[in-house]
């Protein structure tokens, strides 16, 4: 049976009407989503990126998916709407707070940049307007390579007509590029009765230009890529990463300092490696397990 998965859930201050979408789409048969954040800075001034609002805070109690005896999952989303290159802060921790990061490009510089360059989960499509640009398939191609999955959303369709048409206009022309693949299709809903069922967003992927198998992983399979491209992107390639666990020492009062952090490391594997491997493929080049150890234990 299918794992679906809506990553996208409009926020909303209004705490009951964001319980009612978690619930529609658990009942629907959704067995993850995430709540999404939208930030559109203004101008080059740097702003302040919103920070989430723990999931605990926002339901009380996570209800059970339809047709599964385990509660619905969510996350937490930041799309950032970009129309400069410095919208964008690849180093910023806020970004950190967020189990996903999407970008949403308004001109086809900053599009080719994220496809490129940016060390993003997801890149977004407008709906609400006809793109100024085509997509070209080295960028998109370029995108599928690094990972990353292209959006399409349709509760906008659903409120206007003419949305509906520049929708559908967008979406075959990113089909048209991509070939079907690492495309995922949600919600962006901002009420539950825009919410559909997988099956009928798997169906209205047809109507995009997506095969039969293309349009059922657009809700599930690309989805859960999606996720685990988000865990990996803060880890060594993918391949391990390291938790810190501190604890504090009260020293003499005769030492100059009054306290020091002990740090234990531990490495967890993320995926299996063959047992004989001595090397460890980084970013910077081949690290050995030592070095790895050493560069993540820090002593205060």
């Amino acid at each position: 049976m299918s794992v679906f998965m809506d990553l996208n859930l409009s926020y909303t201050a209004e705490k009951s009407r964001l319980q009612s979408l978690i619930e529609t789409a658990a009942h629907l048969g959704f067995s993850t989503v995430a709540i999404n954040y939208v930030f559109e800075p203004a101008d080059k001034k740097k702003q302040d990126i919103p920070s989430p609002t723990p999931i605990n805070e926002l339901i009380d109690q996570l209800p059970i998916v339809q047709g599964r005896s385990r509660p619905i999952r969510v996350l937490n989303r930041l799309t950032i709407v970009m129309s400069d290159p410095s919208h964008f802060r690849p180093n910023a921790a806020e970004y950190r707070c967020f189990d996903l990061l999407a970008v949403q490009p308004t001109t086809e510089k900053l599009f080719h940049a994220a496809c490129m360059m940016y060390d993003v989960d997801i890149i977004c499509m407008s709906v609400t307007e006809k793109l100024p640009f085509f997509f070209k398939r080295a960028p998109v191609n370029a995108a599928a390579d690094r990972g990353l999955v292209f959006e399409v959303s349709y509760a906008a369709a659903i409120r206007d007509s003419t949305v509906r048409r520049y929708t559908i206009a967008n979406a075959v022309s990113l089909m048209e590029s991509c070939r079907g693949k690492n495309v995922i299709l949600s919600s962006a809903a901002e009420k539950p009765l825009e919410l559909r069922g997988p099956y009928d967003v798997s169906n209205l992927g047809l109507l995009f230009g997506l095969s039969d198998g293309d349009a059922k992983e657009a809700v599930s399979s690309s989805c859960r890529s999606v996720i685990l491209h988000a865990e990996t992107r803060k880890t060594a390639s993918g391949i391990v990463y390291t938790v810190k666990s501190c604890q504090q020492e009260t020293l003499p009062a005769a030492a100059h300092c009054r306290f020091t952090q002990s740090c234990d490391t531990q490495v967890k594997l993320l995926q299996p490696r063959e047992p004989d491997l001595t090397f460890l493929n980084d970013r910077d080049g081949q690290v050995r397990w030592a070095g790895l150890l050493e560069k993540s234990t820090d002593r205060f």
